[in-house]
């Protein structure tokens, strides 16, 4: 295990060592990082077999932290999610067992084939960094992150994410089939050994915290914040949205740009910041219209024109003066 006193060179060596097993993915894999830096969670949505799983349990195994992995079924209960107090008898006291949500990364596998009261169960995590279980509330270990995955082709038997649930993930990313040659190079890695077992960490997680509160601290102009609201206001009034999104994005977008730029080696967000992980954390957010919705209007398409439509700040969002 190796650490620097240089957040990017660290956010570096975490990016390599995920590549390690997740391969020719090096733009998602930077938008998880963002989003861990941001204090966020990621909805993967994606077909069967890409690496979802293999990206949660990487990033986990990098950055040294605990993982669990749950398993979404129409018959978990919210208990198997957060946990519930048993009776022992030998000390004749009511016990907590704490549930797989109570970690450091939190893989929620298939998510949407859970009921809807399930995954409730993951909203006060995902929003409070705690639960409650019979009026006791537990606070969750730092950092924590919960990394859920659904597949968008199969409808029957799930149970589709409502926009509570929606707007609480930090953004929603896709890994895509690989290229040919990535392909290739997947299948030699894993010809004799999985490359998630020999994986090892390059970090702890108070180096995770220690590039949190960093991100925390680097400065966005008046300008800028201005900006990320009237592309929030742009999907408000968006023909093809019934629903725009939330306030809550807009904080979002603005967290994520602060770590964007982090990541850039820079202390200060520049519009192009907000650009360029605008789509993965408005997106899912977005509400289309019935309208909308048999055109075939996507989501991303209504966000890439506000995008065009709203005007960048003429400022390089550098510090304004006085």
């Amino acid at each position: 295990m190796t650490t620097t006193a240089d957040p990017q060179t660290l956010v570096e060596t975490l990016t390599e060592n995920i590549g390690r097993v997740i391969v020719g993915k090096q733009d998602v894999i930077e938008l998880l990082l963002i989003s861990l830096l941001s204090k966020g969670h990621v909805l993967i949505e994606d077909v069967p077999g890409v690496g979802k799983t293999m990206l949660a349990r990487s990033l986990a195994v990098t950055t040294g932290c605990e993982f669990r992995r749950l398993q979404f079924t129409p018959d978990l209960l919210p208990s198997d999610v957060t946990g519930v107090s048993i009776f022992n008898q030998k000390v004749e006291e009511f016990q907590f067992r704490a549930g797989p949500i109570i970690s450091q990364v939190v893989l929620a596998d298939e998510i949407n084939r859970a009921t809807p009261k399930t995954q409730s169960a993951l909203l006060e995590a995902m929003g409070e960094r705690q639960v409650t279980v019979e009026g006791v509330t537990y606070r969750l270990p730092e950092p924590f992150m919960v990394l859920a995955t659904q597949n968008p082709i199969e409808y029957e038997g799930t149970f589709p994410l409502p926009e509570a649930q929606l707007d609480r993930f930090f953004m929603r990313v896709s890994l895509g089939y690989p290229e040919p040659s990535e392909e290739v190079s997947i299948m030699d890695r894993r010809e004799q050994v999985d490359p998630i077992d020999e994986l090892s960490s390059t970090c702890e997680p108070s180096e995770v915290l220690r590039l949190q509160s960093i991100t925390d601290r680097v400065y966005v102009d008046s300008l800028v914040k201005q900006y990320i609201v009237d592309l929030s206001n742009g999907t408000r009034n968006h023909g093809d949205a019934t629903l725009g999104v939330s306030p809550r994005a807009s904080i979002n977008l603005m967290k994520g740009s602060k770590a964007m730029a982090m990541l850039r080696g820079r202390d200060y967000v520049v519009p192009d910041d907000v650009k360029e992980i605008a789509l993965p954390v408005m997106a899912h957010r977005v509400l289309l219209t019935a309208s909308a919705r048999m055109r075939g209007v996507r989501q991303s398409a209504v966000v890439g024109e506000v995008l065009d439509s709203v005007p960048v700040p003429g400022a390089e969002g550098g510090r304004s003066q006085g």
